[in-house]
């Protein structure tokens, strides 16, 4: 049955050309830019970011509905007070639009910031970065984090707090080379929430490129209402 479907289509986004929403999709990506990730680390992330978005199949997802668009924002986080967006929400609606946000990541010089890893704090502000686009039909945030955190509210506190709200928190995990999948399991299960939720381990920095595109792609498969049919509207609306 189609709405049944529609239902069980874990991390699909959907876009309507008959005004189901005027963007399909609101993605906030959050990079940990702690003290325990170095001047070379920090490089390969926003690059990788960059070059994720960058890859042919990515930027293909990204445009396959200008007419409800994706729409975009980047920040850094490493202390309870140390988030800093790096790239505001942007509507990508057509080439131009995605190669001035690559170039821009691409360009991004380090800022000061404390050492220290407030993963709570950072998901509470992707959470409060994505309410900033009620229009969107889903709501993601990607966050990226190479250890577990050591300030400000417990991660699972605030996945509490989110419970039963309209979004979905996903993680990109850098695991040390050689590291079992501790870290990843404890992005599982005290961070990662919502529908379709799931972590992704990197095997260190130097493969953070290959993760993020992979999970890039997950986070924006997008079906057609053609693909659907009529049938699905009502259930898309919330009806």
């Amino acid at each position: 049955m189609i709405r049944a479907g529609v239902a069980a289509l874990v991390g699909a986004t959907l876009w309507a050309s008959a005004g189901v929403a005027e963007c399909r999709q609101a993605l906030a990506l959050g990079l940990d830019v702690s003290g325990s990730v170095d001047a070379r680390e920090y490089r390969l992330q926003l690059d990788g970011v960059a070059g994720a978005l960058d890859d042919p199949a990515v930027r293909a997802a990204i445009l396959s509905a200008p007419e409800a668009p994706v729409s975009l924002l980047v920040y850094e986080w490493s202390g309870p007070t140390d988030q800093r967006v790096i790239a505001p929400w942007r509507s990508i609606s057509d080439a131009a639009a995605l190669q001035e946000l690559i170039d821009g990541l691409r360009q991004v010089e380090r800022a000061a910031a404390s050492p220290g890893t407030a993963l709570g704090v950072a998901v509470a502000a992707g959470a409060a970065y994505l309410a900033q686009r009620p229009a969107c039909l889903k709501h993601t945030l990607d966050i990226s984090g190479d250890g577990i955190s050591n300030l400000g509210p417990r991660p699972r506190d605030v996945k509490r707090q989110l419970a039963g709200r309209e979004l979905t928190v996903n993680a990109l995990v850098v695991e040390a080379a050689g590291e079992d999948s501790t870290l990843t399991g404890y992005f599982m299960a005290e961070v990662i929430t919502g529908p379709g939720a799931f972590a992704l381990p990197a095997a260190g920095f130097d493969a953070y490129q290959s993760a993020m595109t992979t999970k890039l792609l997950r986070e924006l498969a997008v079906l057609s209402l053609a693909q659907l049919g009529d049938e699905a509207l009502p259930a898309l609306r919330g009806q």
